[in-house]
């Protein structure tokens, strides 16, 4: 009688999961597993790219130098028509001046290669010096096409790699619609989307490599990870924002190995020779690899450009850094407070490493980075958002309000570069996936899966509730939708032309660094609640 009614009990249990099942609108993706819901997903991720890419692009028919567009086209033609020692060169054939080459070598190879797709089908498009300002029908769909094909070949396949370990890890993954829903935050990303679909740039590609390397780095392929960071540093030098939880979580691994000096020189040969394989053509004097190295810092462009939400600039409104400081003393100040900042998420991973102290070490050193370091970019809050989005179901509550206030941020950007539909249509779609039923904004969601004891729940949502208080974010998100009205209807003072854009900067600003703050105090709780045992344990 007793087994009789413990049988009863399973058989009601499996069929409330069944229910749940059958109730739950995402289930129909992930019946089958995970790869057939990404390829679903993939697909539709794709045709919203296709979408944002008929929409104009940075500097589409603006004289002289036009924008990113005229910026990437242009390295095609250059790598393509003459050798690699003379890329970053100046010279008769190669104006620096005219979008000159700034990125890591593997860059040059990627416009190299695509250049090759353009001749083929479009030769006047990177025909060296008629092509400058070339906007035919095709070559813009050409070039729009070597975007797309840049993210099915490397971004999409890493957010897969990245899934299927966060999976097999079970990190939060609670409910088979996590999976759908995790995968949908990744590939629907508005703000990459926007920059590299319409804005046009080719983040996808270092960001894939770098979401490679972290799911290699989660699945103990220390080597691997190394090498796809490499690569991604290589592609674009501002991958460096995660370079200090890198650092941190695989020199904590290999501290806790049996042989540590071992694994730190493993670690180094890799990284060694990745790099001297990527600038193998400009290793061979001295001053072909300084002309890179100059190319990669141009510190003459000053401590900030535009109006970024960051410290410096949202500082400079009562501090005239620039006026007050040399370029020297402001490199030094900005090295400084970059690294106070992304030290102790540093130390952290050093001293505790863990698969998701690693995830809040990116993100926070990513953030520091976008903060505090020398010549940022509205566009660099892509980095800091990456972690994130690998964070969604551990974050859920917050990715939505951290991807708010990214686009806010990159508003002013993206009016000028006539993508304010796209831009609302991105951020609706967004909106939807987000509060999906049985998502984080559905009812079916619960905390219980976030969380691996009440009374890190208690501790989280004490932090919460002080740092995000729900009257002050409703505020603020009043605020930003008053502005983008305000923006796209009315004009600033004479006397102030970027009123506007300052308002917009100092709003996002504020939140920016109380993500910081709240992401930074987040990790470190993640070490209190690691056992004796995994202090002790030794890797093998």
């Amino acid at each position: 009688m007793k087994r009789k009614g413990e049988m009863k009990k399973v058989i009601k249990v499996k069929d409330k999961v069944n229910d749940g099942q059958d109730d739950d609108p995402w289930w129909w993706l992930v019946q089958e597993g995970i790869r057939p819901s990404f390829l679903c997903i993939s697909l539709f991720a794709l045709l919203v790219r296709v979408a944002v890419g008929l929409h104009p692009y940075s500097g589409a028919g603006t004289l002289p130098k036009f924008g990113d567009y005229e910026a990437q086209r242009h390295w095609m033609e250059i790598t393509l028509n003459l050798p690699p020692k003379d890329w970053y060169r100046n010279s008769s054939v190669n104006d620096l001046s005219y979008w000159g080459l700034d990125y890591p070598p593997l860059t040059a190879y990627q416009s190299y290669v695509h250049g090759v797709f353009l001749k083929t089908f479009d030769p006047d498009s990177v025909a060296l010096f008629t092509s400058r300002g070339y906007e035919s029908y095709l070559g813009k769909l050409l070039m729009r096409w070597t975007v797309l094909s840049s993210d099915v070949l490397i971004f999409f396949p890493a957010v897969l790699y990245f899934v299927l370990v966060y999976r097999s890890m079970r990190f939060g993954m609670g409910q088979n619609s996590d999976v759908a829903w995790h995968i949908a935050m990744i590939l629907l990303n508005p703000c990459l989307i926007l920059i590299d679909h319409g804005h046009f740039q080719y983040n996808c590609i270092s960001l894939g490599l770098t979401i490679a390397a972290i799911a290699a780095a989660l699945s103990q392929k220390d080597l691997v990870a190394s090498v796809l960071y490499c690569l991604a540093l290589n592609h674009k030098q501002m991958s460096a924002y995660f370079a200090p939880a890198f650092f941190g979580y695989l020199l904590g691994k290999c501290l806790r190995k049996k042989n540590p000096l071992l694994e730190v020189t493993k670690l180094g040969l890799m990284v060694i020779g990745t790099f001297a394989v990527v600038w193998w053509p400009y290793l061979q004097s001295k001053d072909a690899a300084l002309a890179v190295l100059s190319r990669l810092a141009p510190f003459e462009r000053g401590i900030y450009e535009d109006y970024v939400a960051n410290f410096w600039c949202t500082s400079s409104v009562l501090v005239k850094w620039k006026k007050l400081y040399s370029t020297q003393s402001l490199r030094i100040f900005s090295l400084a407070a970059t690294l106070i900042t992304c030290l102790p998420s540093m130390v952290q991973q050093i001293l505790a490493p863990s698969s998701k102290g690693f995830l809040y070490a990116l993100l926070n050193s990513s953030f520091s980075f976008y903060l505090f370091s020398f010549q940022v970019h509205e566009k660099s809050i892509l980095l800091p958002l990456l972690p994130l989005t690998l964070l969604a179901l551990e974050e859920s509550r917050l990715i939505l309000w951290l991807t708010h206030f990214a686009m806010f941020s990159m508003f002013p950007l993206l009016h000028r570069d006539k993508l304010v539909l796209a831009y609302m249509a991105l951020y609706a779609l967004f909106i939807l996936v987000y509060f999906a039923p049985c998502g984080p904004g559905g009812r079916c969601h619960g905390t219980k899966t976030l969380n691996n004891t009440q009374k890190t729940k208690r501790s989280e949502d004490f932090i919460t509730s002080i740092t995000f208080h729900p009257l002050v974010m409703g505020f603020l998100g009043l605020c930003s939708l008053i502005l983008h009205v305000i923006y796209l209807t009315m004009h600033p003072p004479n006397k102030y032309p970027f009123l506007f854009e300052a308002v917009i900067m100092l709003i996002c600003f504020s939140q920016f660094v109380l993500f910081t703050f709240y992401f930074n105090s987040k990790q470190w709780m993640l070490s209190k609640h690691l056992t004796s045992k995994d202090q002790q344990k030794k890797l093998i």
